[in-house]
């Protein structure tokens, strides 16, 4: 069954343009990994200052070798970059979630 994980992210109302943009710009970086499914970037409406970064992989392995593999380098050589811009997020915590049910459209 799926694994779902959630990146809450803690994002001051003067960095969501931030956030955005840099999210757009990796917008194909998880796309292609072995297991993904699908990826969310959900802005707050009202009530919270919180993103949700929503992932979903085919297995926990999956997750574990893109966070292992792909994600690592790329965050590995932002933090070498010495011009590397500041957070967006002023913090983060990871949900992790498996699907025990789910339904999608009929077309009748």
């Amino acid at each position: 069954m799926s694994v779902v994980k959630i990146n809450v992210l803690t994002v001051p109302a003067e960095q969501r343009e931030t956030l955005e943009k840099r999210f757009a710009s990796r917008a194909h970086a998880v796309e292609n990994s072995d297991g993904f499914e699908w990826f969310e970037l959900l802005r707050p409406v009202e009530g919270t200052d919180n993103y949700l970064v929503y992932t979903r992989w085919r297995d926990e392995e999956s997750f574990q070798a893109w966070t292992e593999g792909p994600m690592k380098t790329a965050h590995q050589s932002d933090a070498q970059n010495s011009e590397r811009p500041k957070p967006a997020a002023s913090g983060a915590t990871l949900w992790s979630f498996e699907v025990a049910q789910q339904a999608s459209p009929t077309n009748e």
